[in-house]
This record gives structure tokens, C-alpha cells and sequence, in this order.
């Protein structure tokens, strides 16, 4: 497995724009648009954490070249899987899967036994 570009916790506070430029510096060679992407996904996943979950989670961003992707991962200590365009704060609300499944080429959940789950992306950068 490789090594994450980005390995972060996600509390409460965080800056979206810290996490957003360390996914810039660790991406710097990308294009423009899948940088652009990667970001949003990242932003997305991460404010899910923020919003529908009790704690604190981790973001990771792992980079392969063969082909060239992006998987962003975020755990977090919630077992619900994310739900697709709905949410409980509003109706204005609840596009950020959405946004996500329309962006990356999969995305999913996995369950961590009694410690949570992960939400992934998978974001490619070819072409």
C-alpha cells in the first residue's frame, strides 16, 4: 500500500484552508482541474465528519501513478453511512455526497468493527 501524501487528524476547529493547502503542497505536480477536485472531495468529506458525527476523525490522501489517482479517505467514529442527498440540517443541505459521487470515479464506506467507519473517493488524474 502507499504511503499517504496526507496523514491528518480532523477535530472540531480545523481550518478547511489548512487542509486544503496541505493537499495543494502534497499534490503540487497535479493538473489544475484534478487538483481542483481532489480539494473538493476533501472539503466534502471532511465537513461530513464536522457536521453529522460525534468526535473527531483523520484524513488521509494517498496518491499511485499507474494508473494516476487520488483515494482521500476520512475516518471517524460514527458507524451511519453517509446518506445521499438528504441531511438533517436542512433542505438546503446534503449535495456534499452528491458533489462527490459525480466528481470521483467511486467512492464508498467501510465499516472499522466498533471504531467507526471510513468514507473513501477515488479521484483520477489522467487525461
Amino acid at each position: 500500500m502507499t504511503p499517504p501524501v496526507v496523514d491528518m487528524p480532523v477535530a472540531r476547529g480545523v481550518s478547511m484552508s489548512a487542509l486544503r493547502r496541505s493537499v495543494t503542497t502534497a499534490l503540487a505536480s497535479l493538473g489544475e482541474d484534478h487538483l481542483y477536485d481532489v480539494q473538493l472531495v476533501v472539503t466534502e468529506l471532511v465537513a461530513n465528519v464536522l457536521d453529522h458525527t460525534p468526535g473527531t476523525g483523520r484524513l488521509r490522501v494517498l496518491r499511485s501513478a499507474n494508473p494516476c489517482q487520488v483515494v482521500v479517505e476520512v475516518d471517524d467514529a460514527s458507524p451511519s453511512a453517509p446518506v445521499y442527498g438528504r441531511s438533517r440540517l436542512g433542505e438546503h443541505r446534503g449535495r456534499g455526497i452528491v458533489v462527490v459521487d459525480n466528481i470521483s470515479r467511486e467512492w464508498g464506506c467501510r465499516a472499522r468493527g466498533e471504531d467507526g467507519k471510513t468514507v473513501f473517493a477515488v479521484v483520477d488524474c489522467t487525461g
